[in-house]
């Protein structure tokens, strides 16, 4: 499956964001490799962050993610410059933008 998420950043905090995620750390990389995240892609556009989410199940890898220690520790680097997600706090099952527009699902 592949989510879309939106976050925002904090104004003044574009740069250190981008800094932070030149290189994830291993450990949170190979968390999210045993939990099923595959991919984790992002793009940004002033304060606007878009994330797509490549995984097997995101509310059951998010859900786990909340108990791994390198999620903690990545976490208390990159809240500081991330206003919010789109969402309902830890309720992972209202996470995602909604789907509205597939060229592919009209020509194929």
């Amino acid at each position: 499956m592949i989510v879309a998420l939106h976050s925002r950043l904090l104004e003044g905090h574009e740069h250190d964001y981008d800094r932070d995620h030149a290189r994830v750390p291993d450990d949170l990389a190979e968390a999210f490799a045993r939990h099923g995240i595959r991919d984790w892609r992002i793009w940004r556009d002033g304060l606007d962050v878009f994330h797509l989410v490549e995984c097997d199940d995101f509310v059951a890898a998010m859900t786990a993610m909340g108990e791994e220690p390198a999620n903690e520790a990545w976490q208390g680097v990159i809240d500081r410059h991330v206003k919010g997600f789109s969402g309902d706090g830890t309720d992972f099952s209202s996470w995602g933008l909604r789907h509205v527009f597939s060229l592919s699902d009209q020509t194929a």
